[in-house]
């Protein structure tokens, strides 16, 4: 009974080494692949750059009338209590 039991415990931790061996070489060559991945994707990056979009910004207005920017900071002072 117990020489059964020794046998499927080492059983057991055989198969549980040979799996996280393969979980590791596993994860192993999926960090290689994405460096190499990377490095790859930096050099084409120089042969086609990405078109970097032009956001264009609205104008600020220059002539703000005197009461509406009166009006702005008594709505500010109010809302700040």
């Amino acid at each position: 009974m117990i020489e059964n039991f020794v046998e499927n415990l080492e059983i057991g931790i055989i198969l549980m080494l040979i799996g996280m061996g393969v979980v590791f070489s596993f994860l192993y060559i999926l960090v290689l692949a994405m460096r190499v991945m990377s490095k790859f994707v930096i050099y084409l990056n120089k042969f086609f750059p990405e078109a970097v979009p032009v956001v264009e910004k609205a104008g600020k207005r220059s002539n703000v009338a005197e009461e509406e920017a009166i009006a702005v900071a008594i709505a500010v002072a109010k809302a700040r209590g």
